[in-house]
């Protein structure tokens, strides 16, 4: 089955790149647990294989599900998000160019755009993605790359990305969209208008807390060219085993996605009854100032909460200490629910900048267990602060 393009989202997961293998007929993709490949006379290469850091059949197939599920021509599979991230930002900016990213953004793409990228010369703005005028105003003639997440990290706010691509367009610039948080599943940021999107396959994409990876995805020749000769040339690609597991992962994500997002919004109205919390951000409530952009760009709401809580910082670190089910955890998007502080956590590295996190505020990402179970568990642990 080489074109999926037509079939829907759970097939195309399923059976994109994943044909049954032509020399033993195995239904699921091998894990090609080799460095080299033998060649039939010099530059002889069987299947195009030469050296697996440039390419390896496992991975191809990883790739060519992930263009098939954002709806792309190319998809590069890396070893983290991260290393997806710094590729993109190599391929987009050179010394002197312009970033503008979110004023909430995940503090390890802030990290590298402001401790290393600095470092190479490249400046960036943190702007409210949500504000559009305020995204117009922030461009300047060097800017290079407008980054968006949306829901970003983790305050869950909500850009249009329509909209955004052509601010980003009619500037010269290219869009970029992580889109972690939805998934390929929630939210299509290619058919809206974006160049590149990025994935931290880590997360919702794999699934199962179990992997480490990063993608980015995009129809643009050149572009992927880049990542390419990069992903080649740095060497920040994902070994067969990794992409076998991100494989296995991807073909539950819609089943997964939707009982995610069903727990999300138990767990974002229960909390929104506690007397103990103060607000409670999830795009799927109406009074969310994103709601309207994500309905009409998301397909669902997914799995992320974050909420505030009485009493600061103290009372926010005794709840992250005290639930039974959610795990106190750094990362997101397994089947199991895990809860975290971002200002300690995984934000800590934006702390004394303009991207800095309220004190008081509670990241949870929401897993696929039973929903009652996981609303119990905060209130208990929200009852004994």
């Amino acid at each position: 089955m080489t074109d999926t393009g037509h079939y829907g989202f759970a097939t195309r997961a399923i059976h994109a790149g994943q044909d049954p293998d032509p020399t033993t007929g195995s239904v699921i993709v091998p894990i090609h647990a080799t460095s080299t490949y033998a060649q039939d006379g010099v530059g002889g290469l069987r299947g195009g294989f030469e050296y697996s850091r440039t390419g390896n059949p496992t991975r191809t197939a990883l790739e060519e599900c992930l263009a098939a599920l954002e709806g792309g021509r190319h998809a590069r599979a890396f070893a983290s998000g991260m290393g997806a991230t710094d590729a993109a930002l190599r391929a987009l900016c050179r010394p002197g160019d312009h970033v503008v990213i979110p004023n909430d953004a995940y503090g390890g793409t802030f990290r590298l755009i402001d401790k290393v990228f600095g470092l190479w010369g490249v400046e960036h703005t943190p702007v409210a993605l949500s504000d559009v005028d305020a995204v117009r105003a922030a461009i300047r003639p060097n800017t290079k790359v407008v980054w968006i997440e949306t829901p970003t990290n983790p305050l869950l706010n909500i850009a249009d990305i329509a909209l955004l691509a052509q601010v980003a367009h009619s500037a010269g610039a290219r869009l970029v969209v992580d889109n972690t948080f939805a998934s390929p599943y929630l939210q299509s940021p290619l058919a809206l208008g974006a160049d590149v999107v990025l994935h931290s396959t880590t997360k919702y994409v794999g699934g199962h807390s179990d992997v480490i990876g990063g993608a980015l995805v995009t129809s643009d020749d050149e572009l992927d060219a880049a990542f390419g000769f990069l992903q080649n040339g740095a060497g920040a690609v994902p070994g067969p085993f990794d992409a076998w597991l991100t494989l296995r992962g991807i073909k539950t994500l819609e089943l997964r996605m939707e009982k995610h997002s069903d727990n999300a919004e138990l767990v974002a109205e229960a909390l929104q009854r506690h007397p103990r919390v103060q607000s409670v951000i999830y795009p799927g409530l109406p009074e969310h100032p994103g709601h309207e952009v994500a309905a009409k760009q998301m397909r669902r709401f997914g799995g992320m909460v974050s909420f505030t809580v009485a009493g600061g910082e103290e009372a926010a670190l005794r709840v992250c200490s005290r639930t039974r089910l959610f795990t106190l955890a750094e990362s997101l998007g397994g089947v199991e629910s895990l809860i975290e502080h971002p200002g300690k956590m995984t934000h800590a590295s934006t702390a004394g900048s303009l991207l800095e996190v309220p004190a008081d505020l509670i990241r949870i990402s929401v897993g696929i267990e039973s929903g009652d179970d996981l609303v119990a568990d905060l209130v208990q642990a929200l009852d004994s602060v």
